[in-house]
C-alpha cells in the first residue's frame, strides 16, 4: 500500500509541474540553441537587445518554436579562446544546436590558417560528440591582407562543413560589411538598423535546422 501510495505521489508531483510549466507559457522539452560567437553575435557597441542575436530570441518565441537562445559570444574571441571554454558551455547549457561564428578575430590577427582550422575543427568535433548539431559560419576578411589569405581564409569553413557534414551559413554581413553607413565608426562592427538585414541572412538557414 505505502508503494503505490508512494508511487502516486511522485505521479501527482511530475503532473504537477507539467501544469505549472504549461499555466506560464514555458515549453515542456525546451530545446537550447547555443550562439557561439565574437563581438559580431555580442550586439558590440550598442544595446543587448538591439543585436540579431536578440532578434533570434524574438522570433523563436513569436513562432512558439520551443526553442530557447544562450548568447555565448565574447568580444574579441578566437578559435583558440572558444575551443579552450567549450567543453564547460557544453556542459552547463546541453544546446541541441550550435550556432558556430568565430574565426574573424584570428583572421584580422593574421593567425595561421592551420591553427584556425584545427581549433574550429576540435570544436565541431566535441560539438557533435555530444550530439550537437553545427551551423559553421563562413567569414571573410577584408582584401587588404592579400588576396591569397583572404580566398584560402573562407575556404577553409566550407572545407571543414565537407569534412564534417556542417552545413555552411554564407557571409552573414552580406550587404552590411563595406558600407559605411550600416557600421559604426571602426567599419567593422554594424549599427543597429544593420541588425535586422543581419538577421534576415541568418534566419532561412536557422529555420532549417531547427525544423
Amino acid at each position: 500500500m505505502f508503494v503505490v501510495i508512494r508511487r502516486l505521489a511522485t505521479s501527482f508531483i511530475f503532473l504537477s509541474v507539467l501544469v505549472a510549466q504549461a499555466a506560464s507559457g514555458a515549453p515542456v522539452n525546451q530545446k537550447t540553441l547555443l550562439v557561439y560567437g565574437d563581438s559580431l553575435s555580442a550586439a558590440y557597441g550598442l544595446e543587448i537587445q538591439q543585436g540579431w542575436v536578440s532578434l533570434l530570441q524574438e522570433k523563436l518565441h513569436q513562432t512558439k518554436s520551443g526553442w530557447k537562445v544562450v548568447n555565448l559570444s565574447i568580444s574579441g574571441e578566437t578559435t583558440a579562446g572558444g575551443l579552450s571554454r567549450l567543453p564547460a558551455a557544453l556542459e552547463e547549457h546541453r544546446p541541441e544546436l550550435m550556432l558556430l561564428e568565430l574565426g574573424a578575430n584570428d583572421g584580422l590577427r593574421g593567425t595561421p590558417l592551420k591553427s584556425m582550422s584545427s581549433n574550429l575543427e576540435q570544436i565541431i568535433q566535441q560539438a557533435q560528440k555530444k550530439n550537437v548539431d553545427v551551423l559553421l559560419f563562413e567569414m571573410m576578411i577584408p582584401p587588404n591582407y592579400g588576396p591569397a589569405y583572404t580566398r584560402k581564409f573562407t575556404q577553409v569553413f566550407h572545407d571543414l562543413g565537407e569534412q564534417y557534414t556542417v552545413p555552411v551559413v554564407p557571409f552573414f554581413l552580406d550587404g552590411v560589411a563595406g558600407h559605411p553607413e550600416l557600421n559604426q565608426p571602426d567599419g567593422i562592427h554594424p549599427v543597429a538598423k544593420a541588425q535586422p538585414m543581419i538577421f534576415d541572412n541568418v534566419w532561412p538557414h536557422i529555420k532549417t535546422a531547427i525544423d
